[in-house]
C-alpha cells in the first residue's frame, strides 16, 4: 500500500500512463522506478505530498542524482538523470491536469547532454555485414533468418525491439507495412526487394506454428515450441538475441567498432540522406517524435551543403577571371 498521499498520486499517474495513454508495460515499469526512487528520497527529505514540492527540492535531488554511484560504482550518466527528470516532469504535468497544486512542469530543466555520436555503417563494411549470414556455417534456416533480419533493418531503420514484435502476418507482395512503435504510435516502413524476397524465403523453410516472424532454431527453442498449448504463449527472438547476432556477423567480417541493430538504424539513416531525402521524411520513416532527436544526423546535411556550396558559390567570378 502507497504510505504517503504523494505516493498515491504516483500509482495514479502509473495507472493513467498504462490505460489512458496506451503506453507500454516497459515505459509504465521505467517510470515507476524513476518516480520511486524521487518519491524515496523525498520521504528522507520529510516531504510527503505533490505541494511541498519546489523548485529547490528539484535542485537537490539532481545534485543528489548526480552524485549517485550505479551497481559498478560509476556515477549515473547524464543521459539517465535526464530520464528521472522526464519521468518527474511527465508526473508534474499530470498532476496539473488534476488540478494538483504542485511545481509547475516546465520549471523542471534537462541537464545539457554531449552531442551524440552517430555510428553507422556504409560502403564495403554495410554490404559486407549484408551478406555475412550467408557466408557462414550456421544451418540453412538461420542463415536465412539472420539474411531476412539483417535486410530488414536496413530496409526500414526499425528499432530492435519493433522487429523483435513483428509476426508472420507480413504481406509480402506489398512494399509497405504499418507497426507500433514507440509510444505506441502507430508508423509506415517500407520494404525493399532484397527484404522481401529474403523474409519469403527463410519463411519457405519455416515448418512451425509460432506466429512470431524471427524465433529460435536451436534444440531449446524447438522444444519449447513444441511444449506450447496456448498460442499466447509462443515466444519469439528477443531484443537480446537479435543484438547479439547483429554483434556476431560484425566480429565476423572483422568490424572493431561495436555493432548494434541502432547501428544499422543509424546506417539506414545516413544512406537516405546521402542520397538526398529530406530531413522531415527521414524523422517520419524513423518515428522520431520530435525533430530535435532527427537533428543528430546533421552533421550528414552539413556535409552535402558544403558540396553543394562547393559546387556552385562564386561560379560567375570564376568564369571571370
Amino acid at each position: 500500500m502507497p504510505r504517503t498521499k504523494l505516493e498515491t498520486q504516483i500509482t495514479n499517474f502509473l495507472e493513467d500512463l498504462e490505460l489512458a495513454k496506451g503506453r507500454t508495460t516497459r515505459t509504465v515499469r521505467n517510470y515507476d522506478f524513476y518516480l520511486r526512487r524521487f518519491s524515496g528520497w523525498l520521504h528522507e527529505q520529510k516531504i510527503h505530498s505533490p505541494e511541498k514540492i519546489t523548485l529547490e527540492t528539484i535542485r537537490q535531488f539532481r545534485l543528489w542524482l548526480n552524485r549517485l554511484k550505479d551497481s559498478k560504482k560509476d556515477n549515473l550518466e547524464k543521459s539517465t538523470q535526464n530520464y528521472h527528470l522526464i519521468a518527474i516532469r511527465s508526473f508534474l504535468k499530470y498532476l496539473a491536469k488534476q488540478d494538483i497544486a504542485s511545481l509547475a512542469p516546465e520549471k523542471v530543466e534537462l541537464s545539457r547532454l554531449p552531442e551524440r555520436q552517430v555510428d553507422f555503417l556504409e560502403g564495403s563494411d554495410l554490404d559486407n555485414i549484408l551478406e555475412a549470414p550467408l557466408k557462414s556455417n550456421v544451418s540453412p534456416l538461420i542463415r536465412l533468418r539472420d539474411k531476412a533480419m539483417l535486410e530488414l533493418f536496413f530496409s526500414t531503420g526499425m528499432r530492435v525491439s519493433e522487429l523483435a514484435g513483428l509476426t508472420r502476418g507480413v504481406n509480402l507482395k506489398k512494399e509497405e507495412l504499418s507497426i507500433r512503435g514507440k509510444g505506441g504510435k502507430i508508423r509506415v516502413i517500407f520494404l525493399s526487394k532484397q527484404a522481401r524476397y529474403w523474409i519469403g524465403e527463410y519463411l519457405k523453410l519455416r515448418r512451425d506454428k509460432n506466429p512470431f516472424l524471427f524465433k529460435g532454431h536451436d534444440k531449446a527453442a524447438e522444444s519449447r515450441d513444441h511444449s506450447v498449448v496456448d498460442a499466447k504463449d509462443y515466444i519469439g527472438l528477443t531484443s537480446r538475441s537479435i543484438e547479439r547476432t547483429v554483434q556476431k556477423y560484425a566480429k565476423i567480417i572483422g568490424i572493431n567498432k561495436k555493432v548494434t541493430p541502432h547501428t544499422l538504424r543509424h546506417s539506414f539513416a545516413t544512406d537516405l540522406l546521402m542520397n538526398g531525402a529530406d530531413i522531415r521524411s527521414v524523422q517520419s520513416m524513423l518515428g522520431h517524435s520530435s525533430i530535435n532527436t532527427t537533428q543528430i544526423y546533421t552533421h550528414i546535411t552539413d556535409r552535402q551543403l558544403r558540396d553543394v556550396h562547393t559546387a556552385f558559390h562564386g561560379n560567375r567570378r570564376r568564369r571571370s577571371k
